[in-house]
């Protein structure tokens, strides 16, 4: 037994989850069984005592166990394809960003890193680019997430703050969720709110263009027309004011602004009329809402990428805030603006300076921050101007103004807005530099070098949620192959640059030290005593400025601002009410309402919203993995509703092509009863490696915010049209097939990549001849393998399927006319390894005489229940309720996402 796995033999370790900027505590249980996981076999649950969670978990934090696997791990450094050493790697990347910065400067590099960093991570790529190289190109993928919510944040307050925290999702009398599909996206948040709306009464508002599935459980939902918050928002503060809701002790002695702020929503929107034309609602829903925010008076509004995520997000962020500000509902029970975020560590980032218009601990760029950083870290190099943003960015990469850029623990390739010209950017950068855990992401295929990180799970330091609360990510498994930490990857680099004794790290705890330093150096305000003393800046951890190892390891979930007078942590900010602009009180921001910059017309009639969908996250190189996941879509799919279907001749499960002037998807059609008409949604999963033309990332709209930077991913123009193959099919195997194969045929147009506990699943369709497919090739040149066949020209249909040692080891269903038989019961057979000697005459129907059932998809993907199993329970005994339902098959009872379709069914 190596030392490695004594020492964790059923050892249970609390960490924090991966996935959302909600910050679920869990526990790992690791024993000390061989199996996939490095080594161990792992378990997952929520814990009780975090206070983001209390012990609960979505169906994605709950299969977590089922992705620890290294398949697709990235396991050794490789340079220019070849394998080498850490230390030849490192000279590699530490040579070719010297050579650079010498021949074109320091801003011919660029980090782009991500909310999947430690906050030590982040401390580290921050200091080495913008303290020693100099420049300010690094910015994160949390630009893509919440950088509109940042500046509208820093533009109110002085401070990038979130002002209240979780326990105000219970206390509230009114939630309103402007553009958050929070029962998908943020469901243990969610549940929350259906908690307070069951046991008091609570209403929740839903203001979002899609109907999804938070509106199913609201009170009202207003789909107002895309990018027209501002608008609603203004009218809402010239109703506030209308009726006298002013709260004119907080307005006076806490704000600066008001009049210009009021007189400015008053010209924009003088009436209701006004506001029913710009939003496209009823003048009726306008008013009920209103008069709801009116009268309660703990409101609380929920905002997230649909607000974010706009060419006008900073000034949407701004008229929620507004609203807030006039009635003095901020920072207190239960009331005030709450932005939930979608990366894991997004504000751990913002901590440390990660986006490029932010220095350090929460410093802007000014004569002052940069004298005060310089003098901490001990360098005369220190960016003084701020780098370039996400976006502008990969166009100067695209232009040969960037010449090095090193990509961690992100997929831009895919992520990222006009991806196809982000692709081509990479393809022609003399030094691409990829940091990840994985090796088949559509970003690594660019990479002159490739550096293996360690994935969660393997990873030690902190992160911060959304509520501002610092935990713990532990690590308990031991590093696939070669990975290794990525501040310790930068660290080596930086020490080879020359910077060593900036950068002598050997634990992550040595990091957060020193970020705890900086966030408290030279940071008091004023002459107080020390139980009174505030701070200029609002983020500081200066309570663990000398924090030693035992105390780091064993650190509970704390909210910053952390002092010797905030011991615990701050519930809610400001502290004493005053913010961080320079009269410490928070400002109005007089906004007008302004169109998507890029409009409709004749030739793209259709407005695109990209988003999520409930059980796959980001990239799915993690989500993917699990098959209990990866059941809800097996294909990439753009919901279109039934009047736009007609119109433009599209059957619910056909093919379409999605256009843009940016590029082009292939996808499956869902046709949706709830789906507004003039508008079409599609998620944002799919890669190259699930998928031949899924990546909504080359559909998408460049256009961002001028103030965030933040890109416009929920508004881009587009048409849709039919596409009908020559053929169709799917391919189920035993083993996963090789997608460089399927790019070379030219006889497929179109595959889409599913895992089914077990089974590989290709669907797959094509204009070629459905005869010549390479897949059916491959099948007949088996050796050795008891290969059944079914050829039928006059019907189209094409059937083939292997059978090895009694096992159905692969089959391939194709047809040129007519539908193709179940796959259900061959995919059973397959994944169970279920003996066939005595099924070989049925294999070819795809039907089974074993009436195995077809249970559809699951709804459940907590507890694993079926969509079948759901409609035959409600039919037997009669359910009428989600309770009811939950109580027969627990359907529902964990984190909540799933209540809305079970509803659905009922």
């Amino acid at each position: 037994m190596s030392q490695v796995q004594a020492s964790v033999k059923a050892t249970e370790v609390k960490t924090t989850c991966p996935y959302c900027g909600v910050g679920c505590g869990l526990i790992a249980t690791i024993k000390n069984n061989k199996d996939k996981a490095g080594g161990y076999d792992v378990s997952v649950k929520g814990d009780e005592t975090h206070p983001a969670n209390k012990g609960v978990l979505c169906s994605k934090g709950m299969a977590l166990a089922e992705t620890l696997d290294h398949k697709d791990r990235l396991l050794h450094p490789v340079v220019d394809g070849a394998q080498v050493s850490w230390d030849d790697a490192l000279d590699t990347v530490a040579n070719g960003l010297k050579d650079t910065i010498e021949k074109h400067g320091a801003d011919s590099v660029a980090f782009y890193v991500s909310g999947q960093f430690l906050t030590e991570d982040y401390y580290v790529a921050n200091k080495l680019m913008k303290g020693f190289i100099g420049s300010g190109n690094i910015d994160t993928n949390s630009r893509l997430c919440m950088s509109s919510s940042v500046a509208g944040h820093k533009r109110a307050f002085g401070a990038d703050i979130v002002p209240g925290n979780y326990d105000d999702w219970e206390q509230c009398d009114l939630a309103v969720l402007v553009g958050s599909n929070a029962a998908w996206c943020h469901p243990i948040l969610f549940n929350r709110l259906l908690k307070a709306q069951k046991e008091r009464g609570a209403k929740i508002v839903i203001i979002d263009p899609r109907h999804t599935a938070s509106c199913e459980m609201a009170d009202m939902h207003l789909p107002l027309l895309p990018g027209s918050d501002v608008a609603l928002f203004n009218g809402l503060l010239v109703y506030l004011a209308k009726f006298k809701a002013i709260n004119a002790k907080y307005v006076k002695t806490r704000t600066n602004g008001m009049s210009k702020a009021l007189e400015s929503a008053h010209a924009d929107v003088p009436d209701l009329d006004t506001v029913a034309q710009k939003t496209g609602l009823t003048v009726a829903q306008i008013e009920e809402f209103y008069r709801l925010f009116l009268k309660n008076e703990r409101a609380l509004t929920i905002y997230s990428q649909g607000v974010n995520q706009s060419s006008s997000g900073t000034d949407k962020v701004n008229a929620i805030i507004n609203c807030h500000l006039f009635t003095g509902r901020i920072s207190k029970p239960g009331m005030g603006p709450f932005s939930v975020t979608g990366q894991p560590n997004a504000m751990g980032g913002r901590e440390v300076g990660g986006l490029a218009n932010m220095l350090a601990a929460h410093m802007d760029f000014t004569p002052e921050t940069i004298d005060l950083v310089s003098r901490f870290w001990g360098s005369d190099n220190v960016a003084t101007k701020p780098g370039a943003k996400a976006v502008d960015m990969f166009d100067k990469i695209d232009r040969g103004e960037i010449k090095a850029v090193w990509i961690m623990a992100t997929n831009p390739a895919v992520s990222m807005p006009n991806a196809n010209k982000v692709r081509r950017a990479l393809d022609k950068c003399p030094l691409v530099i990829v940091s990840d855990c994985m090796d088949n992401t559509d970003s690594m295929k660019y990479a002159n070098v490739k550096l293996p990180a360690m994935a969660w799970g393997e990873k030690n330091g902190t992160v911060t949620n959304s509520e501002r609360r610092i935990s713990r990510q532990r690590s308990f498994l031991k590093p696939a192959g070669e990975a290794k930490a990525d501040w310790w990857i930068m660290t080596q680099v930086a020490k080879k640059m020359g910077f060593g004794s900036h950068f002598n790290y050997s634990k992550p705890v040595d990091i957060y030290r020193e970020h705890a330093q900086l966030s408290t150096f030279e940071n008091r305000y004023g002459n107080g005593k020390d139980a009174d003393f505030i701070t200029r800046r609002a983020f500081t951890i200066g309570l663990h400025a000398q924090i030693i190892e035992h105390e780091y390891d064993g650190m509970p979930p704390l909210q910053w601002p952390l002092t010797d007078c905030t011991p615990y942590g701050m519930a809610r900010m400001p502290n004493r009410g005053e913010f961080f602009n320079q009269n410490r009180k928070a400002n109005f921001v007089a906004i007008r309402h302004r169109a998507p910059e890029n409009k409709l017309e004749r030739k793209y009639p259709l407005v695109l919203n990209s988003g999520r969908i409930r059980d796959q996250w980001h990239t799915m190189s993690r989500t993917g993995k699990s098959a209990k996941l990866s059941n809800q879509h097996a294909e990439p799919f753009a919901n279109i509703s039934r009047q736009d279907a007609a119109e433009f001749n599209i059957q619910d499960g056909g093919f379409v092509e999605i256009n843009s002037k940016w590029g082009q998807a292939l996808v499956r059609a869902h046709v949706e009863d709830k789906q507004v008409s003039g508008q079409i949604f599609m998620p944002m999963h799919w890669t190259d490696v699930y998928t031949s033309k899924g990546v909504i990332g080359a559909l998408v709209n460049p256009a961002t915010d001028a103030v965030s930077g933040q890109p416009e991913l929920k508004h881009t123009p587009v048409k849709i049209t039919t596409w009908t193959p020559k053929w169709h099919g799917y391919f189920i195997s035993d083993e996963k097939i090789d997608s460089a194969m399927l790019e070379t045929d030219e006889n497929i147009e179109y595959w889409a990549y599913n895992y089914q506990d077990g089974s590989h699943i290709l669907n797959l369709a094509g204009d070629g001849a459905c005869e010549d497919v390479k897949l059916v090739a491959q099948l007949k040149g088996r050796s050795g393998d008891k290969l059944l066949s079914y050829v039928d020209d006059m019907a189209g249909q094409y059937r083939y399927a292997s059978i090895v040692d009694n096992r159905l080891e692969s089959c391939f269903m194709i047809a040129k006319k007519g539908g193709l038989p179940q796959r259900e019961w061959l995919t059973q057979l397959i994944s169970k390894r279920i003996d066939v000697s005595d099924k070989t005459n049925f294999i070819l129907s795809g039907v089974g005489q074993d009436n195995m059932p077809n249970l559809g998809p699951i709804v459940c993907a907590c507890m694993g229940v079926y969509q079948q199993q759901i409609i035959d329970a409600i039919s037997e005994h009669d359910l009428k309720t989600v309770e009811q339902v939950g109580a027969l098959l627990k359907a529902g009872t964990n984190c909540g996402s799933c209540m809305s379709e079970i509803k659905q069914l009922l």
